[in-house]
């Protein structure tokens, strides 16, 4: 077969019975992706067998290399080459692959498989988390040199495979302009280019030559003109490995290689039918029955893997004992956190001290907590899609980070939000603790890869500014968020903050420096003052009573972010009404509703009237409460001065006070 002739027997073999193994996974789940198996084998076995720095004995290796399968819907091809590996994956579970509770998903997640590096499925995305690995290195590499110049912890080259669809998304190129511009020489990308999408031939949607298009990124480039051909795949890799630059390898491949539909859509995403299985097979040489391997194709990968990683790996071993044992306190720290990839931070809200007359941007209070866990942890960092200087989001004792700055900590994202995200998660699957920052209205951009976050549980804060539609509504409609926190708090084992004040800021961070969660931080940029009675201690809880009533409880007015203030404003009015009402501060829903059933009933009890207050969608709320309590928008809003909006929309002072009192006395 192409690019055969050129090979050692064994190396047939093994990418052979790789391709043999994932087609039988596809064929025993009905359901997989062909194609890329057989066009990307040789690639995917030539990068494991000969270049990556890897011990399937301990998989979590932290100077390991890392690979990233952007096209996850080839995973079954990646299960593969790890089960030949030695990486803890059985036959057994490749059998189940696509399966119910299997380690072998129909895309790779990093928490069920030993050897997946991180979790993937979007298109593209795979190509930015791996640029926030790359990242990750080299600032982990950098800190760690400022204590030993000639340390032997991090150091690691960051492999992505992709494939055409992959590079048509714009979070693609976001994410590879981003990595040009640092320079990230470590990062090294693999394109299956087989010129076939899973609609028909690229140039039904897509006509840019990529040679071309890497050479305007200043990407180093190597072009493999027989993606089959071992040697030259094997020359590209090591050629790209010694670059000063970030690099991309072209394979120029042919989709489905040997199938009787090879180069053709259909076998993109659809299973090859028993006959062309068994045709196949004839051609590759494989007489063994499904699911099995030969025993010399294992020893002779084990052997390659061994003869190439076992010095470096000794030698970490080595080094990583003598750091443990060498009394530096600092090192000996951050390595546990590197290891560990939890890094938490000593914080807590009752070291200080709130003026009662404190009156403040959110903003600005939000940029002096960040840079007191600053000082906590080098392990913390993070940026902007250049929104920073708008969202106050970032590090005043720092620099600009840059491939001449290693190690500043302000990360200049450019207006690349999605990008932003992706990277991010990428950094984060390091161990780093890292935030980014844009507008509340532009959180969807990163909603792809944001998901990805939540899914992993990765310690990323997404900070967002502007958080109301009477937030600088002289931008316009498309400015003013209002379904926006309905889509970050419907998102799984996400926790969304709206907090009222300083007060409960400080509560959101201690939350966020004590735990490993996705957070999504959502801060107005009005002036806003202490609000009496606010506790940084109980927005853990949620919810909570920032006002009691006095002697009956006639009605609750459950309030988020400055919204609170309007609510205090109107108990005193409600005073005057003869109405003895109670205001509950809710800066997350998502941790209310995990409090028991004795603290929610007490905080809202049965059979009262609960009246919400939150200027954006309705939906979510009538969990708490009836449809006609909820005072919400569910409308896009308009440009104007925020007195105008308010009246508009009948959210202003006068306007909420004549609802509430109407809902309460009715």
């Amino acid at each position: 077969m192409k690019g055969f002739d050129e090979m050692n027997i064994n190396d047939t073999n093994a990418i052979n019975e790789i391709k043999a193994l994932a087609l039988d996974m596809i064929s025993k789940a009905g359901s997989g992706s062909p194609g890329m198996v057989l066009s990307a084998a040789p690639i995917i076995y030539n990068l494991y067998a000969n270049h990556l720095n890897i011990n399937p004995e301990n998989p979590d290796w932290i100077n390991r290399d890392r690979f990233v399968l952007s096209s996850a819907h080839a995973s079954s091809l990646l299960y593969a080459t790890l089960h030949l590996c030695g990486y803890p994956i059985t036959k057994e579970d490749l059998k189940t692959y696509r399966t119910f509770n299997s380690i072998c998903p129909g895309h790779p997640e990093v928490e069920l498989t030993k050897g997946i590096d991180i979790t993937t499925g979007p298109s593209g995305n795979g190509i930015a988390s791996a640029v926030g690995i790359a990242l990750a290195e080299r600032y982990l590499e950098n800190i760690l040199k400022s204590e030993d110049e000639n340390q032997a912890l991090i150091n690691f080259n960051t492999y992505v495979l992709c494939n055409d669809t992959d590079l048509m998304e714009g979070i693609a190129y976001e994410a590879l302009s981003f990595a040009a511009k640092e320079k990230l020489d470590k990062f090294i990308l693999l394109v299956d280019h087989s010129k076939v999408t899973n609609d028909g031939p690229i140039e039904n949607t897509f006509l840019e030559e990529l040679t071309t298009r890497f050479d305007a990124l200043d990407f180093h480039i190597e072009n493999v003109k027989d993606g089959a051909n071992f040697k030259a795949i094997d020359k590209a890799i090591t050629n790209a490995k010694k670059s000063k630059k970030p690099s991309v390898i072209i394979f120029n491949t042919i989709l489905g290689l040997g199938s009787r539909n090879e180069n053709k859509s259909v076998v993109f995403n659809t299973p090859l039918d028993d006959d062309d299985v068994f045709a196949l097979k004839r051609k590759l040489n494989i007489t063994i029955a499904p699911f099995e391997t030969r025993k010399d194709t294992i020893i002779h990968i084990e052997k390659l893997i061994k003869n190439r990683v076992l010095k470096k790996y000794t030698e970490f071993v080595e080094y990583f004992n003598q750091i443990k044992h060498s009394g530096n306190e600092r090192f000996i720290n951050l390595l546990r956190m590197v290891v560990e990839k939890n890094v938490i931070l000593p914080f807590d809200s009752l070291n200080y001290r709130v003026n009662n007359t404190y009156n403040e941007d959110m903003r600005l209070t939000n940029h002096k907590i960040i840079n007191i866990l600053a000082e906590k942890s080098e392990l913390f960092l993070g940026g902007g899609a250049d929104t920073s200087s708008t969202t106050k989001a970032y590090i005043d004792k720092t620099s600009i980070m840059s491939y001449k700055n290693p190690l500043g900590r302000n990360i200049n994202f450019g207006n690349r939000e999605l990008a932003m995200s992706g990277i991010l998660n990428g950094m984060a699957s390091m161990g780093l603790k890292v935030y980014g920052n844009t507008y509340l209205s532009l959180s969807d951009y990163l909603k792809p890869s944001m998901r990805l976050s939540a899914l992993m549980n990765l310690p990323i804060t997404y900070i967002f500014t502007n958080d109301a539609l009477y937030n600088n509504p002289e931008e316009g409609t498309l400015f003013e968020p209002i379904e926006q926190l309905v889509t970050l708090r419907s998102l799984p084992n996400m926790i969304t903050f709206r907090p009222c004040d300083i007060s409960e800021i400080f509560g959101c961070w201690e939350y966020i420096a004590k735990n490993k969660k996705t957070i999504s931080l959502v801060l107005s940029n009005k002036a806003t003052p202490k609000v009496p009675n606010s506790n940084a201690k109980l927005v853990g809880r949620g919810g909570y009573i920032i006002k009691k009533e006095e002697v009956r409880l006639d009605g609750i007015i459950i309030a988020t972010g400055f919204e609170v203030n309007t609510a205090l404003l109107l108990n005193e009015d409600l005073k005057k009404e003869n109405l003895d009402i109670r205001i509950v501060s809710m800066p997350s829903q998502e941790l209310y509703f995990e409090n028991d059933k004795e603290y929610k009933k007490q905080l809202l009890p049965e059979n009262i009237k609960k009246i919400v207050l939150e200027p954006s969608s309705k939906i979510g709320w009538s969990r708490l409460t009836e449809e006609k309590y909820i005072l919400g928008i569910d409308e896009f809003g308009s440009s104007g001065k925020s007195s105008e909006i308010l009246r508009k929309y009948e959210y202003d002072y006068e306007s909420l006070k004549i609802k509430v009192t109407k809902l309460l006395k009715e």
